[in-house]
C-alpha cells in the first residue's frame, strides 16, 4: 500500500494563481484595519493577521506593497483592528473592494485618536504601528496594541477557500 505522500507528489510553484488556492486551504479569521484620515475612514480587510507578543502587545498584519489603501493607513496615529464577527460578510466584502464607498452602510465608531472600529466585531484593538518589516511583495507591520476590548462569546468571520464562512456549532 502506498502511502499518501506518495500518491500527492509536490509540485514546484511555478505561478501565484497556484499559490494562493493553496494558501488558501488554511482558514483563517477577518481583520478590518482601519482609520480616520482627512476627516474620512480609510481601511481594509485582511486575512493575514496573527498575534505575536503579550510584551510588548504586538499583532502583525501583512499588506500588500502594491496597497494605496495601506499607503495612507501607515500615515494615521492610531489604527483601530476590528475582528469581524460572524455576521460581518457584507463589511468584509466591502472592505476588500479596490474601488467605491467601502464604509457605505456600515456602522463605525470613531476613537479620540482616530482608530476606527466596525460596530458589533469580537475584538477591538486600538494600534500604532510598531514597525514595518519587507517580505517580498507584502510589508509585515508590526502593530502594538495601547488599549482593547473583546467580547469572547461572539463567533467571528471566517476566510477559507477564497470566501467568508462561519463557524458551525458541534
Amino acid at each position: 500500500m502506498q502511502s499518501e505522500f506518495a500518491e500527492r507528489r509536490l509540485a514546484p510553484v511555478t505561478d501565484p494563481a497556484t499559490l494562493r488556492r493553496a494558501f488558501g486551504c488554511h482558514p483563517s479569521g477577518v481583520a478590518a484595519v482601519c482609520a480616520e484620515l482627512g476627516g474620512e475612514p480609510v481601511g481594509m480587510a485582511m486575512s493575514s493577521f496573527t498575534s505575536v507578543s503579550l510584551d510588548p502587545p504586538l499583532v502583525l498584519v501583512c499588506a500588500d506593497l502594491a496597497s494605496a489603501t495601506w499607503v495612507r493607513l501607515r500615515t494615521a496615529a492610531r489604527i483601530g483592528v476590528s475582528i469581524l464577527a460572524d455576521a460581518h460578510d457584507t463589511a468584509g466584502t466591502q472592505l476588500s473592494r479596490k474601488h467605491g464607498d467601502r464604509f457605505a452602510g456600515l456602522a463605525v465608531s470613531t476613537s479620540a485618536d482616530g482608530a476606527v472600529f466596525l460596530d458589533g466585531a469580537s475584538v477591538w484593538l486600538d494600534c500604532s504601528i510598531h514597525e514595518e518589516v519587507p517580505a517580498g511583495d507584502h510589508v509585515i507591520a508590526l502593530l502594538r496594541i495601547e488599549s482593547l476590548s473583546a467580547r469572547p462569546e461572539t463567533d467571528p468571520l471566517l476566510f477559507h477557500g477564497s470566501r467568508f464562512r462561519r463557524i458551525a456549532a458541534a
